[in-house]
């Protein structure tokens, strides 16, 4: 057998070989699920502290508090929280309840408006984290360090919140649980929840998605058997086509290089190749895994909604 025709089976082998190990996409989704809370739902919520007394009213920090009030009510936390933050500073030394409760409407402002770092930065350096057990809003602000320590991706902090509310508030600790996890797509931890007392709604939205889910590994695979195929199984034909023609294309000159003995060309068309073919391998793992992401969105996101799932429908206090 001459070079040129020993050289064709020896890289088509490194392609076999090299396949597993840098095409693998993981089976794990990423979705991402948001909310859009009504004005008028944060609106009906009731406040967790008393009303201003006419004295308090009269105080300069009791007029920038009320304007605040007013800011918060409309949803225009960029004011509220200025004047907020100026009550606090106008505010006596004496007034420590009012101080707490200036400190919390300020992080809830930040959560609200999805500032979940500031709303974490202004807790951690408030006199919240020593709050008395018997502070209104105790439960709310718990849950909100919950998801906003969940959202910037500090587990462990999350976890320790969760530990603690479990001790005091299990039912609601139980609800962010099973929030995280729809929220993360942890499939296998929905199911878990599925299997217990009170979850029945859980059933329809993995039989939604498992119904609709396509394999990552098969996807891959096609691909892989034939350029394009894994693309035709996730109905995007375009793109299959085009995986196709163009590794055809690159095929077809490589061997035609190797065959004319032109065994420079042919490594070179090869690099080619293995370019088009592995990630066009590679590409079809991570298009199935984007489109089992939009699929478990498009199931869980209005099952989040009625149970109110989402931790910020889980307030029971507002402004």
């Amino acid at each position: 057998m001459t070079k040129q025709k020993k050289a064709l089976p020896v890289f088509l082998g490194l392609f076999l070989l090299a396949t597993p190990s840098c095409t693998r996409v993981p089976d794990k989704i990423e979705p991402k699920i948001d909310y859009s809370v009504q004005d008028r739902y944060l609106q009906s919520l009731p406040s967790s502290f008393p009303h201003l007394t006419e004295e308090e009213k009269r105080e300069e920090w009791g007029k920038e508090y009320r304007i605040a009030k007013g800011f918060a009510g409309e949803l225009d936390l960029y004011r509220a929280i200025t004047a907020f933050k100026r009550a606090l500073y106008l505010l006596p030394k004496e007034a420590k309840e009012r101080k707490l409760e200036l400190q919390y409407e300020v992080i809830l402002c930040y959560y609200i408006g999805k500032k979940y770092e500031e709303a974490i930065r202004t807790f951690e350096n408030s006199e919240l984290k020593f709050m008395p057990a018997e502070f209104p809003p105790k439960e709310d602000l718990l849950t909100i360090l919950f998801d906003s320590y969940s959202q910037t991706n500090q587990t462990e902090k999350a976890n320790q919140v969760l530990e603690y509310m479990a001790s005091y508030y299990l039912e609601t600790a139980a609800k962010l649980q099973l929030a995280r996890a729809l929220l993360d797509g942890n499939v296998a931890s929905v199911k878990e929840f599925a299997t217990k007392p009170g979850y029945d709604y859980l059933s329809p939205l993995l039989d939604c998605y498992g119904k609709s889910k396509k394999s990552i590994a098969k996807a891959q695979t096609l691909n892989a058997v034939l350029p394009g195929t894994g693309y035709l199984y996730l109905g995007q034909k375009q793109s299959a086509m085009t995986a196709f023609l163009l590794n055809g294309l690159f095929i077809g000159t490589s061997y035609y290089f190797f065959h004319k003995g032109n065994i420079p060309a042919g490594i070179i068309f090869t690099g080619f190749e293995a370019g088009w073919y592995f990630g066009g391998i590679y590409g079809a793992g991570e298009e199935a895994k984007f489109y089992n992401e939009r699929i478990y969105e498009r199931c869980a996101t209005p099952v989040m909604n009625k149970q109110k799932l989402f931790p910020i429908l889980s307030l029971r206090y507002a402004f």
